[in-house]
């Protein structure tokens, strides 16, 4: 139990080393702008029946945007640590956090068409009946392979394969620059579990809609799931191999993509149809 606060603690004390050809002022920056974004998101998640920091009607689009700034800070501290390792490193980190992302949003995007909103609460409250991992179990599965993706996660963890790639963009930094790295990297591991939560998991709607499950605080239910999800990403990165770097692009672009945009296109036309065929009956 104690082992993380000295982690911790030596990687805060420790002398940050700064390499002598490095851009100085970026190479400095990029881990603070990580830690800052994984932060950010989290400000319109909704963990309990009260309202979050920010509540707002594009808060969905908003935590999709926050995650989409995260390639900036890697691209910066592979390029200003003027190392070819870690400017590779940042460059295959980007180029998977970009090609998952684009599957990430057209799973967005057939959500948003069929709940017909992008708040977060207003999501959680259209849950009340059932959970959306049971009609949309396929764009669930889809959502959380590529919020492993995102977040760098086994078997997509390429960027940070100390083993065969000397670890990646992060290769240069030491003491409280790398500890800021992983610490960005769990946060954003929290933000996307507690997402997936609210998501499809009902966030802080009870279990069962019946006694005693009714009596349970949202926080708590919304904790239990968010915990669910965390130790999934756990449990995935002791279980599951590397994917090599060609079978990664592969997946995510000819059978991620493929696959997000046909739910899009189904969504879109079955409620088309629905619609239509209810006011041809009016």
């Amino acid at each position: 139990m104690f082992q993380p606060i000295a982690d911790g603690s030596k990687l805060l004390v420790k002398e940050s080393i700064l390499p002598k050809s490095a851009n100085t002022i970026i190479f400095l920056f990029a881990p603070i702008l990580t830690f800052v974004f994984a932060l950010t998101g989290s400000c319109v998640i909704s963990i309990g029946e009260a309202t979050p920091i920010a509540d707002f009607n594009l808060s969905l689009l908003f935590i999709f945007a926050i995650s989409s700034l995260g390639v900036h800070s890697i691209i910066m501290a592979g390029w200003s640590s003027n190392s070819k390792y870690a400017f590779l490193g940042g460059l295959r980190s980007a180029a998977q956090m970009i090609s998952y992302e684009v599957s990430f949003g057209a799973v967005v995007l057939s959500l948003f068409i069929v709940v017909g909103t992008s708040n977060l609460s207003n999501i959680i409250e259209s849950q009340q009946n059932v959970w959306l991992c049971f009609p949309l179990l396929p764009v669930f599965v889809l959502f959380f392979i590529s919020a492993l993706a995102e977040t760098n996660r086994h078997p997509f963890d390429l960027p940070e394969a100390e083993a065969e790639l000397v670890a990646g963009y992060n290769v240069e930094y030491s003491a409280m620059g790398f500890a800021l790295f992983f610490l960005g990297e769990y946060a954003n591991i929290i933000l996307m579990s507690a997402l997936t939560a609210i998501l499809f998991l009902g966030g802080w709607q009870p279990f069962f809609n019946f006694m005693p499950f009714t009596l349970i605080p949202g926080v708590i239910n919304c904790a239990i799931k968010t915990m669910l999800f965390t130790t999934l990403f756990v449990l995935v990165r002791a279980t599951l191999p590397r994917y090599r770097y060609d079978q990664l692009m592969r997946l995510g672009w000819k059978v991620f993509l493929p696959i997000a945009l046909a739910f899009v296109v189904l969504f879109a036309s079955t409620l088309l149809a629905f619609n239509a065929g209810v006011e041809f009956i009016r």
